[in-house]
């Protein structure tokens, strides 16, 4: 895996380097906001996953996100950041990162995020391969194939969907009506153990429930206390 760790603070970087070696990863460095995206722009493809500090000299780590996105929409991101304010996390969610990381972190923590993004990433593009098997998921209103990646509402397409959107949806649809909590989805769906992040969940479902909105009626309900759930059993077709 070839890794670069957008970090303005050395100590970490060194630190890192560590760990990145021992799983046999490439790792490389950048220090400041502006460097990070002139080195990224040589070749938008070279990484594997990005790991991207908020509290960058020069550009800031929300800009640098918005660059790197403008090259590459699908390299795995995962953000670092000091900042504990949940809309600061739910910004770079939006942003388009696929995790975030508060500061002071455990380096076993960030190794694991990054294992469990890389099998995400891994997965879906196995499952991109053209292929031309039924759905896999289908239900009164929605259907859905991993292998084509595609969604559908009473035949419209639920579309742009991120890899974490689509296998969130796609977790939910499997099971109608059943409610999944924070902690399941993000065991189930980021392939790690829950550590109180379940403003993860939240604001994939945000963005997830946009983009269904724009297909046709709202199908992942809440249920206020416990979490989320799949019911297409109201909706009424066009």
């Amino acid at each position: 895996m070839k890794i670069l760790m957008i970090e303005d603070n050395k100590s970490v970087s060194e630190m890192m380097s560590m760990f990145f070696k021992k799983e046999g990863w490439q790792a490389t460095y950048s220090y400041d906001g502006n460097q990070a995206v002139v080195l990224f722009a040589e070749d938008p493809f070279a990484f594997d996953l990005i790991t991207l500090d908020l509290n960058l000299p020069g550009l800031g780590g929300m800009q640098v996100a918005a660059k790197i996105r403008e090259m590459n929409d699908n390299v795995p991101l995962i953000m670092l950041t000091a900042r504990d304010s949940e809309s600061d996390q739910v910004l770079g969610l939006e942003m388009g990162a696929d995790d975030y990381v508060t500061k002071p972190f455990s380096p076993i923590t960030l190794i694991a995020r990054i294992k469990a993004i890389a099998r995400r990433a891994e997965k879906a593009a196995i499952n991109s391969q053209p292929t031309h098997e039924k759905f896999d998921v289908t239900t009164e209103h929605f259907q859905l194939n991993s292998n084509t990646r595609e969604a559908f509402l009473d035949g419209k397409p639920v579309k742009a969907l991120t890899p974490k959107e689509f296998e969130l949806l796609k977790t939910l649809a499997l099971k109608p009506r059943q409610v999944f909590s924070r902690e399941q989805l993000l065991q189930m769906v980021w392939d790690y153990e829950y550590f109180g992040d379940e403003r993860t969940v939240d604001a994939h479902v945000k963005k997830l429930r946009q983009k269904i909105e724009k297909a046709g009626p709202q199908v992942i309900q809440t249920v206020w206390g416990v979490g989320y759930k799949f019911d297409d059993s109201g909706v009424e077709p066009e």
